[in-house]
């Protein structure tokens, strides 16, 4: 490879040493050139139809910062369906979600350079004067290193950046003299404390007002953290010491990086997840490029960008050929273990991946790029957007969608470099399904469940901060925008950062000297920005035939990276390995096969390793399979209209709404409201959906009275005032020990927080009608009353539907049937899988449901160009032969039992199973 990255087909290799502000222009170069050469693979969309939907991410943005600002600050965010601010230590913990709050107004700091790019100057300087007059950095809370980092220290930096470029133009910020500047150093100051350790490497936490370790601290006491969160500091940090001339704060991130470095897997060149900040030892030894890990690599690359550090690309490179020769198995990207890395320790994939495509861009890998991001573009399509985790086969893991911009980014960096109108379509879908399933009348609400279409109370920073500048580039000509973008870095959190730094105060900071290069025999490594010519060799159309063969991957998948196979084995005639889905008791070649596993050879060894993996996922996927999924409970009257989605509990008996139409209705109270005996106002209920209170009989009973005065349905709110699914998880409604058959209506179960919405609903507008079913329905098909399709408005640029208006309809809160977090920016937690067993009344007479339960989907086998040679089906084949032609075969007969068997990997499911819980 070239010394300092130069790019072919776009100018003459940089010369090693150069300084980085011509690299930078070079680079950006690259990519201004690539936009010129659009592949003609979709029809080119006009410039009126560009503007209207700019225009359309503009008004989208007014709604969610306008009802942050109304509703929520100086709160940390907006909770979107009770329009109001989430105060640390006023709302129910979530966990580890929460350390992104830190009581400084963390949604306004945010935003401040989106507010620029969006051409919003005044707002911006309205903004700026509310943080230097209201926000305080010195709370006694505690607040996650990496969140604080990326968010509120790069949202500073990144209005400073903006600020002082506004005030060099001579129109706005006259008054500005590095106030923001002044804070972020001050936040710089307060974080340095966590990297007292002897690693290098920051503890995870602190306390803005004291700090690590003292007994008011209340951390300190942490011993690991993830690779993400100890490796993305560099570029804020770097910008700190740049922009003020103390050197300490690069010092500290270099030393960290340099740490991670050093401890890389020297024989596969990968990083773990999670690594011991005393000892350095790894404590996850899987490696991807989701959660945990991902912004260690995008911090290497644009390091080398903003710092013009050689060994930040060299670090980059050496890992990015790991990344390919073993996570990259097109166009998915599935974990591995460090040690063995042609052994995949997962078989799903998470949200927060779906960055890399855009990093693949900068690095300008384009091929790999476009099949990633089709591949989810595919799955996004399935599921309107893109759950926080999905297997190989795009049956959904986890359910949750908290509005990640990820994708978005990705859409974003691959149309700068492809020119591709698709992709400008791809961008049109998003907006699409961000205005059709998750907005709602005082901003934008998280998607608690994909799959039901239900919502969460959660408006993360990261939307404002990142979606709207990333969809709003991608519509805008470079007249929309009041300065050169190209001048500028995008940090992880999309906050801009000026390319100029490379040249100021880069004295006061030392090169890398800890870095082994090790060469690498790839012609990828010579270039390190989009190059045309290789791009697109001479064929419009290069970018469609990359992406024609994934058009079906998710709907007909033949998933080609569940296991790592032997396919130089398999061409030889050599048998694949056993699957767990194709294990059979029966099958005595299967046991023999078993017993080998481990013993014969190192590949045998894999082979069991990969056995054992699957059996634990195929059983923990029954037990859900076993399980009812989660209902929704959709209020369809005005001014709802289908925007305010429940998740609601389901019952094991009465009508199945999976296997029968949806029961619309409206709702009425019952009496006596707890149901337990016959009701006194059957006229009231009469044809109409009954709200009952859990509490003092069994479920069954409350629905057969209920049933008994003519209701079509019913819904079961908790007593136990507060409760909520932030809190507590969601369960099934189990019968009473008896024939429930003469239950025909459906029930459904919400917790007090959901409920109350209801019950608000009903004092402020009478009638309230909802709809029971499986799954949030499309609300065109929802508004089939011609009266009620005349109140409703369609969205437009220039309509925000009058939604403050709507404020009380807002109030809503899904409830979901686990308490399962998502892989949330820098950490994952395990969770409980079950409550307790149920007891005699109905505060007990519950059965364990997950929010994450899957139910059964059929995939026909079909490979990415239509053609699947399945070896799955193969095995099943041979082994139902084999056990029609042994049909006395039995356990009885074997000399070593299953559970003996299986006992030997009992160290190895218990590495599986805390690979599951994917706690860092």
């Amino acid at each position: 490879m070239s010394e300092a990255g130069g790019c072919r087909g776009c100018g003459s290799p940089v010369p090693q040493r150069a300084p980085w502000s011509l690299v930078a222009t070079t680079a950006a170069l690259c990519l201004v050139t690539a936009t010129s050469v659009w592949t003609a693979g979709a029809a080119p969309m006009s410039r009126e139809e560009k503007q209207k939907l700019g225009n359309q991410v503009l008004e989208m943005f007014d709604h969610a910062y306008g009802n942050y600002m109304e509703h929520a600050y100086p709160a940390d965010e907006l909770m979107p369906l009770t329009c109001r601010g989430r105060v640390r230590g006023q709302e129910p913990s979530r966990g580890d979600v929460d350390d992104a709050l830190g009581k400084f107004s963390l949604t306004l700091i945010d935003s401040l350079d989106t507010l620029v790019v969006l051409n919003k100057t005044k707002e911006f300087e309205d903004a700026v004067r509310k943080v230097l007059r209201d926000v305080n950095l010195d709370n006694d809370v505690v607040v996650s290193v990496f969140e604080t980092n990326i968010r509120v220290l790069g949202g500073l930096l990144g209005g400073h950046s903006l600020a002082i470029m506004l005030k060099e133009k001579g129109e706005h910020m006259q008054w500005y003299n590095d106030e923001l500047l002044q804070m972020a150093k001050q936040l710089g100051y307060k974080l340095l404390p966590a990297f007292n350790t002897t690693s290098g490497l920051p503890y995870p936490r602190i306390n803005l007002k004291f700090g690590i370790r003292k007994p008011e601290a209340r951390t300190g006491t942490e011993t690991d953290t993830c690779t993400a969160c100890a490796g993305t500091l560099i570029l804020e940090f770097a910008a700190l010491s740049r922009f003020t001339g103390a050197t300490i704060f690069e010092e500290y991130a270099r030393k960290a990086l340099d740490f991670l470095w050093e401890k890389r897997q020297r024989s596969s060149n990968l990083v773990g997840v999670t690594i011991n900040i005393h000892t350095g030892d790894w404590v996850r030894k899987d490696s991807g490029v989701g959660a945990g890990i991902d912004s260690y690599y995008e911090y290497l690359l644009k390091a080398y960008v903003l710092l013009g550090d050689d060994s930040f690309l060299e670090r980059f490179n050496t890992h990015y050929d790991a990344i390919m020769r073993y996570i990259s198995q097109p166009p998915l990207l599935l974990d591995v273990h460090i040690h063995k890395p042609m052994l995949n320790a997962r078989t799903w994939m998470d949200a927060l991946l779906a960055f890399f495509p855009g990093l693949q861009v900068l690095k300008g890998d384009i091929r790999p790029a476009i099949e990633t991001h089709e591949m989810l573009y595919q799955v996004i399509k399935k599921h309107n957007f893109l759950p926080e985790a999905f297997t190989t086969d795009f049956r959904v893991h986890w359910a949750q969608h908290p509005l990640r911009p990820e994708f978005a980014e990705s859409t974003y960096f691959l149309y700068k470099a492809t020119g591709d109108p698709y992709y400008l379509e791809v961008g049109k879908t998003l907006i699409e399904n961000l205005n059709k399933y998750a907005r709602v009348p005082c901003g934008f609400a998280a998607m608690k469940d994909v799959r039901t279409g239900s919502h969460e109370d959660r408006m993360d920073s990261f939307f404002l901060a990142e979606m709207f500048k990333y969809l709003y580039l991608l519509y805008a000509d470079k007249e929309d925008i009041i300065f050169d973008i190209e001048d500028y870095i995008f940090t992880t959190e999309a906050h801009l950062l000026p390319l100029w730094l490379s040249t100021t105060n880069q004295s006061a900071s030392k090169k890398n000297t800890t870095s082994e290069y090790i060469e690498l025999d790839d012609s990828n490594f010579d270039w390190t920005c989009p190059n045309t010519q290789i791009l697109f060799p001479n064929d419009p159309l290069y970018a469609q035939s990359i992406r024609e063969p994934l058009k079906n991957v998710v709907d007909k998948s033949c998933p080609r990276g569940i296991i790592r196979v032997r396919e130089e084995s398999f061409r030889s005639g050599a048998k694949p390995p056993l699957r767990a889905r194709d294990f059979m008791a029966t099958n005595p070649e299967h046991l023999e096969i078993l017993k080998k596993m481990g013993a014969a050879s190192s590949i045998d060894a894999e082979d069991g390793l990969r056995f054992m993996q699957e059996m634990i996922e195929l059983s923990s996927q029954q037990q859900k399979e076993q399980q009812l999924p989660p209902r929704a409970v959709q209020i369809v009257s005005h001014p709802f209209f289908g925007r305010v989605v429940l998740t609601a509990g389901p019952a094991q008996f009465g009508l199945d709404l999976s296997k029968h139409k949806e029961t619309r209705g409206f709702v009425a109270s019952s009496k006596p409201y707890n149901g337990c005996s016959e009701l006194t106002n059957p006229e009231a209920v009469m044809g109409k959906i009954a709200l009952i209170q859990r509490g003092q009989c069994m479920f069954a009973e409350k629905a057969r009275n209920i049933q008994n005065a003519g209701a079509i349905g019913g819904i079961v709110i908790d007593d136990n005032e507060g409760s909520s699914s932030d809190t507590a998880p969601l369960f099934q409604m189990a019968g009473d020990g008896k024939d429930t058959d003469d239950i025909k209506i459906p029930m459904l179960f919400l917790f007090s927080k959901e409920g109350s919405i209801i019950l608000d609903a009903i004092r402020e507008y009478e009638e309230v009608e909802v709809l029971l079913s499986d799954k949030a329905k499309d609300r065109a098909a929802i508004l089939k009353d011609p009266e009620m399709e005349s109140e409703e408005q369609p969205f437009s640029e220039n309509d925000s539907q009058n939604q403050s208006t709507d404020q009380l309809t807002s109030g809503s809160q899904e409830v979901d049937l686990g308490d399962q977090e998502s892989p949330e920016e820098s950490s994952l937690n395990s969770h409980p899988e079950s409550l307790s067993a149920a007891a005699a009344d109905d505060a007990a007479s519950v059965s364990p449901s997950e929010q994450n339960s899957n139910p059964p989907e059929n995939h026909e086998p079909a490979s990415l160009d239509g053609e699947c040679t399945d070896l799955d089906n193969q095995l099943q084949e041979q082994s139902e032969t084999e056990e029609d032609s042994n049909p006395n075969v039995s356990w009885g007969k074997k000399d070593q039992p299953i559970d003996s068997i299986l006992a030997d990997w009992n160290e190895d499911i218990e590495a599986f199973e805390m690979m599951e819980k994917d706690e860092l």
